[in-house]
């Protein structure tokens, strides 16, 4: 890495220090690229910091599959690889179905996933019962144990093992400063322009999160992405939640839940989501600036009260809430951008952009280094979407979200996901 007055140099730059980009930078960097992350907020601010730290091994399909488990696997061994200690609750997880629909739904989900590797099974009413004490099953739903699912407690302690990590191995890390420009030459990237330097890349990652679309036009690109909002909360301490409790995700309520603080976290996905776009807000917009509704929890907390009636009757120590970028086809866009060489997109995490962030990461390090053994993950890149309107990313995103749990055919795919 060069450094002079106003000046920088490096091989890859990463735009957006949430876990995605910092994981991505920290991956150039073990692959022996010099690299500088720029970041116009606090690392892990905007989306990251604010996630519910889960990690779940069941997805739609085998590549997802194979990122959710190699996330979980470096998670837990991030201290061997990456030098830097990182606490994970390994407490396995359960996703309970109440409705004939959505039990038929995990019962094709438990085959898929075991065929793509991941450890799944159904579970008893009575293990549901001694695994988890926040819910009170009537023995009427299926329940799926996964045991590989882990859970990080506080997000921002993966965001700040990420950042040492990264600085440890020689990553630059400059946050609150924002990126104005994208230099370009001969057609491609050449690096680019903040609000206090130059920095000369040939490789330039958009990994800005609900703020892709604007940092992609600086350089004449676009990303298929629409960011939603989502909320979650943490209820005060109870007896009624047990610290060794297992995640539990109640998919015909579109909810989840685990232990947090003492208490219980829950968080869920409305069926009607707020869409909300930066480039339309003042400059100065962030995350602290999307509006919240308790008011949306609540609803969806009464649809699991007779199950888990602490959601309901325990007063709330937090109320917070972010934005998923939302893709197309509810899977992640992570690869170089047509048309622009040396431009490369980390985005549309669909929420899962935390929990998939060390696999992400890892593979898109090791696609931009060109590495032989790497994990292909081709099939995220961003040239598989045609050209959308900004209404049909808007509709196609929310539809995404509203659906996130649903057994029901993505008009797109004609397949359904569940992702969290």
């Amino acid at each position: 890495m060069v450094r002079q007055t106003g000046r920088m140099k490096a091989d890859m730059v990463v735009i957006g220090a949430g876990a995605l980009g910092l994981s991505t930078a920290l991956h150039g960097v073990l692959a022996g690229r010099s690299v500088i992350v720029v970041e116009r907020a606090a690392a892990g601010s905007q989306a990251s910091g604010r996630a519910a730290g889960l990690f779940k091994s069941v997805q739609a399909d085998a590549l997802r599959t194979a990122l959710a488990r190699r996330s979980i696997a470096r998670a837990v061994s991030f201290g061997d690889w990456a030098g830097v200690p990182l606490d994970v609750v390994r407490s396995g997880s359960f996703l309970v179905a109440r409705t004939d629909a959505h039990q038929a739904y995990l019962r094709t989900e438990a085959r898929q996933s075991a065929g793509w590797g991941a450890e799944v099974r159904v579970a008893p009413a009575a293990e549901l019962a001694d695994r988890v004490s926040y819910y009170r099953g009537d023995g009427t739903e299926l329940a799926l144990w996964c045991p590989e699912d882990i859970y990080i407690e506080e997000p921002m302690s993966l965001v700040a093992a990420y950042l040492a990590a990264a600085r440890r191995h020689g990553t630059e890390v400059l946050e609150r400063e924002a990126v104005t420009g994208v230099v370009m030459s001969g057609g491609g990237v050449a690096g680019i322009e903040t609000t206090a330097r130059s920095i000369r890349a040939a490789v330039v990652v958009d990994a800005a999160g609900a703020w892709t679309r604007q940092v992609a036009a600086l350089a004449g690109a676009d990303a298929s992405v629409a960011p939603v909002r989502h909320q979650l909360l943490v209820t005060e301490p109870t007896a009624q939640v047990r610290a060794g409790d297992s995640i539990t995700r109640v998919v015909d309520a579109a909810a989840y839940l685990r232990p947090a603080r003492g208490g219980l976290m829950f968080g869920g996905f409305e069926a009607d989501p707020l869409p909300v776009d930066p480039r339309t807000e003042p400059a100065g917009f962030s995350t602290d600036d999307v509006p919240l509704d308790l008011s949306v929890l609540r609803k969806m907390a009464d649809r699991v009260a007779a199950e888990v009636p602490v959601a309901m009757d325990q007063p709330v120590a937090e109320h917070r809430g972010g934005l998923f970028t939302m893709s197309p086809d509810g899977r992640f866009v992570a690869g170089p951008v047509p048309h622009v060489p040396g431009l490369w997109v980390a985005s549309g995490c669909n929420g899962s952009g935390f929990s998939s962030s060390p696999a992400i990461g890892e593979a898109l390090a090791d696609w931009i280094c060109d590495r032989p053994d790497r994990l292909d993950i081709s099939a995220l890149s961003p040239a598989r979407f045609a050209v959308r309107t900004d209404e049909e990313l808007v509709s196609r995103g929310v539809w995404q979200y509203a659906h996130y749990y649903d057994p029901v055919a993505d008009a797109d795919q004609g397949c359904a996901a569940v992702r969290n």
